[in-house]
């Protein structure tokens, strides 16, 4: 009963959900990362320049400082194709060499338990696997809970944090802490002690209480991204930093350093020593390491290497977004499913195989296997032609 005057209250204060998420603004400076080295044998790409609409319309673009909207936000855009890149343009931008992932760092987080799965740390071996011991989740909604519901976002947390009923993804009950700038012990003590889930997310069977298909709601949230890092790290203990060499520096080869932030904030001064449980997906790289990244992900599922093999299950268990409505603005606005902290089907291409990666403000890596395609672009605002000179680039078969 407790549960269902809860729902009632939040669809009745709740606020449309809004897709292009909230997140903290450029903070590179201001707190605590994990740092991995670049790599000694870093990969290098082959240029084929071309000058065709798309390109011209990048130009135009990156000239441009004013939208109508507000400010013209596009500052890198990168298309990689058939083993070459084609598209290289970029201007001036407040980032420097350190390009900010926003939820980017969401599917990475992905990778990296997908690593993790291979390397034997976490178990993945099927659908049912679940996190198993780990004291920071005991009496938590999260407790035992599959992996999978983490990955899709259907972890039933809908009720405390996401955009299913808040305007943000990342402050708990959309105004409190954020999970992005909160050690995840402190959220779960302080939020999640004695939590359930708003769904039998096991059954999938109908809630004859609020007429919900209960276990395949999707709640958008930095908090299930947040507790898959951080088992991660519990499980692999003194080794983590050896995974994010194996696959940034060995298998990424990187050129330049990259980082993860932490949810610990820089004290003036003095230097992190702290070990333990902060990760965070919020990641910084140059703009060519992200299409190294992106070329690695490719690679795997064209292999069918085991990260590859747990890419292709992830998206064989893609879940409908149920949206309403999509906007021509990103990926993730425009696409209609989820898995894996992928968005995937984008409209109109449903036929593809395309992932996505998208970020706060604009960013996006996107990858189509099928053509062999990767795109990455970074923004300090979301207000360019996305469809422009993303989508339709995703169109053509040229």
């Amino acid at each position: 009963m407790k549960n269902i005057l809860k729902f009632l209250i939040l669809f009745l204060i709740a606020f449309p959900i809004r897709a292009d998420h909230q997140n903290e603004p450029y903070a590179f400076k201001k707190m605590h990362k994990y740092e991995i080295k670049k790599s000694e044998n870093y990969h290098t790409f082959e240029t084929d320049l071309v000058e065709d609409e798309i390109t011209l319309q990048v130009k135009e673009q990156l000239k441009k400082k004013k939208s109508k909207k507000g400010e013209y936000g596009l500052v890198s855009y990168i298309l990689y194709e058939d083993g070459k890149i084609k598209i290289d343009q970029k201007k001036k931008s407040k980032y420097g060499k350190h390009y900010p992932s926003h939820s980017i760092g969401k599917s990475l987080v992905s990778i990296i338990a997908g690593y993790a799965a291979c390397e034997g740390y976490i178990d993945f071996k099927s659908l049912d696997a679940r996190i198993d011991y780990w004291p920071t989740i005991e009496n938590t909604l999260y407790e035992n809970q599959k992996l999978l519901n983490l990955l899709n976002m259907t972890a039933g947390d809908d009720f405390y944090v996401g955009e299913r009923y808040f305007e943000s993804d990342s402050r708990m009950e959309g105004k409190g802490e954020s999970v992005n700038a909160t050690p995840i012990k402190k959220i779960m003590k302080k939020y999640f002690q004695g939590s359930t889930r708003s769904a039998d997310t096991e059954s999938g069977s109908w809630n004859t209480s609020t007429g919900e298909l209960q276990g395949s709601v999707y709640n958008y949230s930095a908090m299930t991204t947040n507790v898959i890092i951080n088992y991660v790290i519990f499980k692999t203990g003194d080794e983590y930093n050896k995974l994010l060499h194996k696959i940034f520096n060995e298998d990424a080869k990187i050129k330049n350093n990259v980082y993860f932030g932490k949810t610990i904030q820089k004290s003036k001064g003095k230097p992190n020593k702290k070990k333990g449980e902060y990760g965070r997906y919020t990641f910084f790289a140059d703009r060519y390491d992200y299409l190294r990244i992106g070329k690695m992900v490719m690679d795997h599922w064209n292999n069918n290497t085991c990260v590859g093999k747990y890419l292709k299950t992830i998206y064989d268990n893609r879940i409908d977004k149920n949206r309403n409505n999509y906007n021509k603005q990103s990926f993730s606005q425009f696409s209609k499913s989820y898995g894996g902290q992928f968005h995937f089907d984008l409209t109109g291409l449903e036929n593809k195989k395309i992932l996505g990666m998208d970020g706060f403000g604009g960013q996006q890596l996107i990858i189509d296997f099928d053509r062999k395609r990767i795109i990455h672009v970074s923004s300090t605002d979301r207000h360019y032609d996305w469809y422009g000179i993303v989508y339709n680039q995703l169109q053509n078969e040229n």
